[in-house]
């Protein structure tokens, strides 16, 4: 039996441990066969050590066995550590200094060739690092286990669990209690789809993986926890995105009887003591900006401040302009803004600015066109200047404080969203092109003064939760105009452009929450359905209280440097959602779904593939979606059977090739037409208030095609 008491780790291995007989356990990194001296690199998850069998220490049959040794091999190594001979020291690993020469040698596992390369450290000084292959992220995620193995991996999910221990020390001493909320809860979406769970024992009736535990938590304030915390699991449905993954972890905290000062000061010294794992220092306190200066300067709500271009407003200089163009705009109550680009003149000529970001560019982040000029002798340069007035020149340059060599760009649109989001990306793509951003550079904000609520496409609905706060409550909830110029106590935390976390002070008062389901709509019904175990729980003294939540994957990548979430998680999903590992999501058996009452949930309609099992005319019928009377069966029944003989013979006689199939002309099928009716927020112009242009009852967007 083998012994595994007694190990040492071959990473903490150091010249202190010279002459000293270790026992090692690991895999095989990589090899350097020397004809009677064979050396490997012994990998375990502390780091390397160098493994020397020779004649010289080590058995015939022990080096005979070490032969045998391949990558990945997973061994047990006993031997003596040396110190290595002058010259060949290894600095790309931490033992380099040291080996260990073998005197005996377990091999405990064999492993098949790899699909791609692990080792990641040269074996002698000077000579280049293993070079990382082009594999696929699909690949990878397939034999994750094997990706794993590779210390860039392992030090990236170490680092994570030191993040995740630093959280926990830093709320403990800040008196809060990590409680575990259910996995298992009732569907209350929050603006993305729930992943619905079905239940044997209740048929027809379905569990939700929580999307964030925000009634859980705000239940425990209730409960009398004053301060709570959980590293938990959320499962949001969304829309696919490269750096978003189904499930995710979340740092969810809440505290009572507190502001959002506390908020700001807790997280702060988090954020802190996380980035120092990464030696990344964070200073604190963290400026403020509110949302409506943040959209107005930077064009979002997560502004990337470790550059400048920030907007300068110009609408009134051209309040009598001359300029056609700008003339236009002004007349339909449009605005215009701009940015400086200190000194950029050499980098963006003309021929850049007209054909690239006017033309192209520009148009394609929505605007019908940009506005430039560079400063030249003191003086403005572009195709345009000609139809300014030279007050306006003037006013320009003394605005927008120029010197030779800048470059003013700017953007006019009736639409004042527009001009901010336009000009936003146009900030971030200057500032990429020319290199303005440090890459080692970490600006953290707090973002403040959202917006209540905000209107789509169906009515008003919350900018983020129907729990946050308004900024008063002395408002009417039938008043939409009343309620979009509501402010919330809601704030995000923002670093580098990325929103790490955000939270809000709470609705505690069972009135007010009402007054907000009212506003969005909720009928009484459709609030006690969803939510009166939470509005009961208002009833009985809920105190005052606020929380955050942090987005750990986002928070632990940017920390690390990596370029995706996937590479800080254990087992993600790819881009599309699925395991390429485990192959999920997958089908599941016929029976599984009878036994959970899954087959005929309504009792009208079964799930597609359920009706193969039954008579080949219902097949028909389902998938055609007509209704066949008793009277007609039998002459069905008949025109199935003969075609079904006719397939027969032309299979027959086209013995075992595929058979082909031909397609009558196709002819279109309408709907009966009805009457046109407007939709009610058009009515009232709530569908408007985010159009980037309106001309009459119309949207007006970005033209896609000329």
């Amino acid at each position: 039996m083998m012994n595994f008491s007694g190990r040492s780790y071959c990473g903490e291995l150091n010249p202190a441990d010279v002459g000293r007989e270790v026992h090692l356990f690991g895999w095989v990194d990589a090899l350097r066969d020397h004809g009677d001296v064979l050396f490997i690199h012994l990998r375990d998850r502390t780091g390397i050590v160098q493994i020397v069998f020779g004649p010289e220490f080590a058995s015939k049959e022990i080096c005979g066995l070490a032969s045998t040794l391949r990558n990945e091999f997973c061994v047990s190594v006993s031997g003596r550590v040396i110190d290595r001979a002058k010259g060949t020291e290894n600095p790309s690993i931490d033992t380099g200094n040291i080996e260990v020469v073998a005197t005996d040698l377990t091999i405990l596992s064999r492993s098949r060739a790899l699909p791609f390369n692990i080792s990641e450290k040269a074996m002698v000084a000077g000579a280049d690092t293993p070079a990382a292959e082009a594999v696929s992220e699909d690949l990878r995620l397939q034999y994750r286990y094997l990706d794993l193995r590779r210390p860039t991996m392992q030090d990236n999910l170490i680092k994570r669990h030191k993040m995740n221990q630093c959280v926990r020390k830093v709320l403990d001493k800040n008196g809060f209690i990590e409680v575990e909320t259910p996995m298992l809860t009732k569907s209350t979406p929050e603006g993305a789809r729930d992943y619905l769970v079905p239940s044997r024992h209740h048929p027809r009736h379905f569990y939700a993986l929580p999307q964030s535990p925000q009634l859980f938590k705000q239940l425990l304030m209730i409960s009398g926890f004053d301060r709570y915390y959980q590293i938990t699991r959320c499962f949001r449905d969304e829309d696919l995105r490269p750096n978003r993954q189904p499930e995710f972890s979340q740092l969810d905290l809440e505290a009572a009887f507190i502001d959002e000062s506390f908020i700001f000061e807790l997280v702060e010294k988090l954020l802190v003591r996380m980035f120092d794992i990464g030696g990344i220092r964070l200073t604190a306190p963290f400026p403020r900006m509110t949302w409506q200066e943040a959209v107005e300067t930077t064009g979002t709500d997560r502004p990337d401040l470790r550059f400048g271009l920030t907007f300068i407003e110009a609408t009134d200089i051209f309040a009598d302009t001359g300029y056609s163009i700008f003339k236009q705009v002004l007349h339909r109550g449009g605005h215009i803004k701009g940015f400086n680009v200190k000194g950029a003149s050499g980098q963006l000529s003309k021929n850049v600015l007209q054909n690239e970001y006017a033309r192209e560019i520009v148009p394609g982040f929505g605007a019908k066109g940009m506005t430039w000029m560079r400063v030249t002798d003191g003086k403005l340069d572009s195709n345009i200047v000609q139809f300014f007035s030279d007050a306006e020149k003037q006013s320009v340059m003394e605005r927008f404080r120029v010197e030779d060599g800048d470059v003013i760009l700017m953007i006019a649109d009736p639409s004042r969203s527009l001009v901010n989001t336009v000009l936003g990306q146009l900030r971030l793509n200057v500032a990429n092109r020319l290199g303005m951003i440090p890459m080692d550079t970490y600006r953290p904000v707090w973002i403040t003064d959202f917006p209540l609520f905000e209107v789509t496409d169906e009515g008003i609905t919350s900018s983020h939760h129907p729990f946050t706060a308004p900024d008063r409550t002395d408002f009417d909830p039938e008043k939409p105009e009343e309620l979009l110029s509501l402010m919330s106590r809601a704030y995000d935390i923002v670093i580098n452009g990325e929103e790490l976390g955000g939270g809000s002070v709470r609705i505690h008062q069972k009135d007010l929450q009402q007054k907000i389901f009212r506003a969005l709509g909720l009928s009484d019904q459709e609030v006690e359905n969803k939510f009166g175990f939470f509005l009961n729980a208002l009833e009985y003294g809920a105190p005052p209280h606020a929380g955050l939540a942090i987005g750990l994957d986002r928070a632990v990548a940017m920390v690390l440097k990596t370029t995706s979430i996937r590479e800080v998680t254990a087992f993600p999903k790819n881009r599309s959602a699925f395991c390429p590992l485990t192959q999920a999501p997958a089908e599941v058996a016929y029976e599984q779904l009878a036994e959970l009452g899954l087959l005929d949930i309504r009792g009208k309609e079964e799930l597609p593939g359920t009706s193969l099992r039954k008579d080949r005319v219902d097949h028909l019928a389902w998938v055609s979606r007509l209704g066949i009377l008793d009277a007609e069966r039998t002459v069905i029944e008949s025109a199935v059977a003969a075609a079904e003989q006719m397939a027969g013979r032309v299979q027959a006689q086209a013995g075992n090739t595929e058979p082909a199939f031909s397609v009558s002309d196709l002819k279109n099928r309408f709907r009966d037409g009805g009457s046109p009716v407007r939709c009610p927020h058009a009515q009232k112009g709530e569908l408007f208030r985010n159009a980037p242009a309106v001309k009459g009852d119309y949207f007006k967007v970005a033209t896609i095609l000329e």
